[in-house]
């Protein structure tokens, strides 16, 4: 049996470029655990069929270097904002609630992340 050596191409919808499809692909953020302990940043974006997919291009992109230990992903419209013009009203009722700042805490030598 002959086997085809040509590479298998998706069918491309009548035109549009590939570019154009990947776009039409959700958006997903990306979030990068640089070690243990420490908190996810977020350091992009990629567009991908599904989760899966966002995880694998997260990583290609992201981690060539083996950054991180850990790779989170969300879809960009599930993301819910607050908006800057309502900070006041949203921060304000914290500021004198001063216990829930750690300066009144001995941080010891040990503790490198906090």
């Amino acid at each position: 049996m002959q086997r085809n050596s040509a590479p298998v191409r998706r069918k491309l919808r009548e035109g549009m470029s590939v570019s154009q499809q990947r776009k039409q692909w959700p958006l997903y953020e990306v979030f990068i655990r640089a070690r243990a302990g420490l908190e996810h940043k977020h350091v992009g974006s990629v567009h991908a069929v599904d989760a899966r997919m966002a995880i694998e291009h997260a990583r290609d992109l992201y981690t060539r270097r083996q950054e991180g230990v850990s790779i989170w992903v969300v879809r960009s419209s599930d993301i819910a904002a607050s908006d800057p013009g309502d900070a006041e009203a949203l921060f304000d009722p914290a500021k004198d609630k001063i216990y829930r700042h750690p300066t009144f805490y001995a941080i010891p030598d040990e503790v490198k992340n906090l």
